[in-house]
């Protein structure tokens, strides 16, 4: 429908971006790039566990009128979604994050291939998270939510990733009088990192906005608290 806030009007987007239910995340590093095989699965009977997932977060417990009257706005959606995916929050997330030491007694995230699994796991595990998850499974799983939600969603994958961990937007190093460098910085460069985008306009900013927009489900620092 042409006056949907999450409408394309290019049916090859449609096609791509909302109905393909297979994939490709690409992992790895900028000298030796993975394709990774990935299976959105986006109508395998999940709509129910994506109604849920709404109802289950923080932003419902609050304020659940407040909530569903929102639930029309995909700026709204997306971020509710974002922060349902993982489990940091202590809202019943769908994964919890692991990036280093031993994945023996659960999942390693290397050996996910698709979201269905996922997602009818976390429903029968009464909705505790699900063992483990990292970039590429979020983003995965994520993009199956919101596209199974109706809303366009694709992957990004961005190798030599900075991690700016004090808002001034360099990588600090440090180093002594000697030359010798200081372990005291906390700014990193990840090899790779996966995220989102969802289609959508923003009435809100004005229309040179409308398009593309950034959405993260991986769990990192708290951001102003």
């Amino acid at each position: 429908f042409s006056g949907d806030d999450v409408y394309m009007s290019n049916e090859n987007e449609r096609q791509e971006y909302v109905l393909n239910e297979n994939g490709i995340i690409f992992v790895g590093n900028a000298r030796y790039i993975e394709a990774r095989g990935w299976y959105y699965g986006q109508f395998q009977d999940l709509l129910n566990i994506c109604l849920t997932m709404l109802d289950l977060s923080l932003y419902y417990r609050q304020d659940p009128a407040m909530d569903v009257s929102r639930r029309g706005d995909p700026k709204y959606v997306g971020r509710v979604i974002s922060s349902m995916i993982n489990g940091n929050d202590n809202d019943n997330g769908v994964l919890l994050g692991k990036w280093q030491g031993s994945f023996h007694s659960h999942e390693n995230p290397s050996r996910w291939d698709g979201s269905v699994v996922i997602l009818k796991k976390w429903r029968q595990d009464n909705y505790r998270p699900v063992q483990y998850g990292q970039c590429w499974v979020f983003a995965g799983v994520m993009c199956t939510v919101l596209r199974c939600l109706g809303i366009p969603t694709r992957l990004v994958s961005n190798f030599n990733s900075a991690h700016d961990v004090d808002r001034n937007l360099s990588i600090d190093k440090y180093y002594d009088s000697s030359g010798r460098s200081l372990n005291i910085g906390k700014d990193s460069t990840w090899d790779y990192h996966v995220w989102n985008e969802s289609w959508f306009i923003r009435p809100d900013l004005g229309r040179s906005y409308s398009g593309w927009q950034v959405l993260d489900a991986t769990p990192q620092e708290q951001s102003r608290g």
